[in-house]
């Protein structure tokens, strides 16, 4: 609604309505022609109406007569429209005026001349009727309807039928109301506490916010207060190790062999591994290692904010060198910030390149110590046990060096590395115990879902009672099925437990209802300007390697103040599942070139919101990204003048309007361009050309030195001896 518009509804000046409006809601108003949405409009009659309410109060209080008191507004010299904004008839006004010589008058006086001027103003002023002589008292009756407000309380959000239930009124008229604000919801779906409160208001009613996040904030304070150890508890723990390489590789080969080597006699041969997690001794000291499918569930905890691993150890074979799973495990492992050690494998082989690999994975980042990295490079054979024990030497020595600790005599803290629903046992789940010991019977809280640590298996699958630091156990007794990356904690009884759980679930339902929030090229802009996004992160696939260089180089270039971009993966191959998790733990855009997702990826970018392009050329998809760091910042315009025309004579031409007979003295006049028409060098108006003829035919241009006809769009002010100017609007490319 225009300015002007809303000024003539409230029957008050433009320009104190414009005043009015930059004071009660902040918002610039330039002219009497500028608009306001339909919801600014509402918050501005509420201010009214709170502003116009609190001056008749103090109004109806100054004066002992239950008739408003016009006078001391006369005094204070207020003029007609803040009369209006104060809601005081003319009528009362009128009259009032001729009594200025009374404000001398003692006070006493004036209490008798006010009562005079009641009868006086009430005989003159109003109809003869007795029954309308109380109408000066109405003005005194808006407090009672103030009690009767009816005050309801709702959280962040309510249901429009419970909303409606809430104010007693019927569901439609409810309804109606969030069409008129712009929302179109049915009665099912859930508003938020904004727009309830400005129904509320229009339909007298007031709302309240419920905050109930604060309890679950409070009872998450009061549980993790106590989560910092003093240096003193601290004991030295056993490192907790992640495998990754290449397929085929000899990644499991490697982990038999550790096993092996660890194992006493009398155990050789005989380990069944019956969970994702083992641990190994050597010299006394432990290693854990992960077992898990290495890059799915590392990633998968990543996502979810869990650091677990210590050291990462990517296996490369010696006579293969890297692969792209191998380059995608280096990518996992520094997004993580965890050391990496490099296992060459299969140094056995005759093939075998140590050298080779190396130098791969130099132009990878990963530089060996030998060549003034700080990467340790370990080879080994899993097949003939050659180099093992160097190989946990180095993970023993890795793990000195960041002197890793926890607290043993604690409740325990762990992470859960992965979880399933067996059919008699039920929910198991394999924790990762961080700091503390976790003990048989504990009552236990792991995310959204709690339980009772009814039997724990250590991972041989033997029955143990408690678990320390960095062990794996696999534990019972859980509701439900938890998550990979949860995190486990010890509880002090049960009550406690479920009572968080269930207000993470509650939690994590509202969640899932609100759209998930991603980066992706569409809103990329719009997002750089709010200050969420600083850097964009980009993982590319494509069918062959230099492809990929190619594009990494191009789209870093594009880096501007406001966003960086990042390459943070490149692979060759289709787009696959591992990509996607990764595209959405580091909030990265996937780009495809010649290859296309699989339909299990498709489906994971659909639940997870990630962004996946994909291209036959590679400058499509560096021009993509262009637009949306660069080229969608707002264009500039310059204006280019085409030429210009005198009109000679001007044409009444029926159902048309004035048509100007004009001569080109310069340039040229198109029909798409804008023209300004020109009286004595000053601008008297600016339009589109409605048509543009040479004698009676129709033309695309008038060239220099030409005459013709020119009827300017909805326009009809034009005279000889004017000048029309044709120009166009250019855009600056940046």
């Amino acid at each position: 609604m225009r300015i002007y518009e809303l000024a003539k509804e409230l029957e008050m000046n433009s320009k104190e309505l414009a005043q009015l409006v930059e004071k009660e809601l902040g918002i610039k108003v330039k002219n009497h022609m500028s608009s306001l949405t339909d919801l600014e409009v509402l918050r501005f009659k509420k201010a009214l109406n709170t502003l116009n309410n609190s001056k008749k109060t103090k109004v109806v209080k100054s004066s002992k007569n239950v008739i408003i008191d016009d006078e001391p507004l006369i005094d204070e010299k207020i003029d007609l429209n803040q009369a209006k904004l104060k809601k005081v008839d003319k009528k009362l006004l009128s009259p009032v005026k001729k009594h200025g010589p009374a404000k001398k008058v003692p006070p006493k006086t004036l209490i008798e001349e006010d009562k005079k001027d009641t009868k006086k103003e009430v005989k003159k002023g109003f109809s003869k009727d007795k029954q309308k002589q109380n109408k000066p008292q109405q003005p005194s009756r808006p407090e009672p309807k103030q009690h009767k407000t009816k005050t309801i309380s709702m959280e962040d959000s309510i249901v429009v039928r419970e909303f409606a239930d809430k104010l007693g009124v019927p569901i439609n008229v409810v309804m109606s109301k969030l069409i008129m604000l712009g929302v179109m919801a049915n009665m099912n779906q859930e508003i938020d506490f904004d727009t309830a409160s400005l129904i509320a208001e229009e339909l007298g009613a007031k709302v309240n916010k419920i905050e109930v996040v604060d309890e679950l904030q409070n009872l998450e304070e009061s549980l993790f207060k106590d989560d910092v150890d003093d240096e003193g508890s601290l004991e030295p723990r056993p490192p907790i190790v992640t495998v990754m390489g290449h397929v085929d590789h000899g990644k499991t080969s490697l982990l038999d062999a550790i096993r092996h080597t660890s194992v006493t006699e009398q155990e050789a041969g005989g380990i069944t591994q019956h969970i994702g997690a083992s641990q190994v001794e050597i010299n006394g000291k432990k290693i854990t290692f992960l077992d898990t499918p290495g890059h799915e569930a590392f990633t998968a905890m990543r996502a979810r904010g869990a650091k677990v691993t210590d050291i990462a150890v990517i296996v490369v074979a010696a006579d293969d060198g890297v692969m792209p799973q191998t380059i995608e495990a280096i990518n996992h492992s520094k997004a993580a910030g965890v050391p990496i050690i490099v296992a060459v494998n299969k140094i056995d082989k005759p093939t075998a390149n140590p050298d080779k690999v190396k130098q791969e994975l130099a132009e990878h980042g990963v530089i060996a110590e030998e060549w003034g990295g700080d990467t340790i490079f370990v080879p080994v054979s899993a097949k003939k046990h050659m180099g093992i024990e160097e190989l946990l030497e180095m993970i023993l020595l890795v793990a000195e060096v960041q002197e890793l600790k926890a607290n043993p005599k604690r409740n325990a803290k762990g992470t859960i590395i992965e979880a399933k629903l067996d059919k008699g046992r039920g929910p198991v789940a394999t924790v990762l115990i961080e700091k503390g010991t976790l003990k048989k019977g504990d009552y236990v809280l792991v995310g959204s879902t709690h339980g009772k640590v009814r039997a724990m298996f250590n991972s041989k699958g033997k029955r143990i009672n408690q678990a320390g630091p960095s062990v794996p156990v696999e534990i019972l007794g859980l509701s439900e099925v938890p998550q990979a990356g949860d995190v486990l904690v010890v509880m002090e009884n049960e009550k406690d437990a479920k009572t968080i759980a269930e207000k993470r679930k509650d939690k994590k339902h509202l969640e899932s209802l609100k759209a998930t929030s991603k980066v992706s090229l569409d809103d990329l802009y719009e997002r750089i300007q709010k200050g969420e996004v600083k850097d964009l992160n980009i993982i590319i696939k494509a069918d062959v390697s230099g492809s990929i260089e190619a594009v990494k180089q191009a789209l870093e270039k594009l880096s501007v103040d406001e966003v960086k971009v990042n390459t943070i993966h490149g692979g060759v191959g289709g787009i696959n599942e591992n990509d996607i998790l990764l595209a959405s733990a580091s909030n990265a855009i996937v780009i495809g070139f010649n290859v296309r997702p699989s339909v299990a990826a498709m489906e994971l970018a659909k639940q997870e919101n990630v962004d996946v392009r994909t291209y036959n050329i590679i400058y499509n998809a560096i021009e993509d990204i262009e637009s949306a760091v660069k080229g969608m910042l707002k264009p500039i315009y310059k204006e280019v003048i085409l030429g210009r025309a005198e009109v000679r004579q001007t044409f009444k031409v029926p159902n048309v309007g004035v048509v100007a007979g004009v001569y080109v003295t310069s340039g040229k006049i198109t029909r798409k361009s804008k023209v300004r028409l020109l009286r004595n060098d000053i601008v008297i108006h600016e339009g589109q050309i409605a048509s543009l003829k040479r004698f009676k035919d129709d033309v695309s241009e008038l060239a220099s030195g030409f005459e013709g006809g020119i009827g300017i769009e909805k326009y009809n002010d034009i005279k000889e001896g004017d000048a029309i100017e044709a120009y166009i609007m250019e855009e600056i490319k940046r």
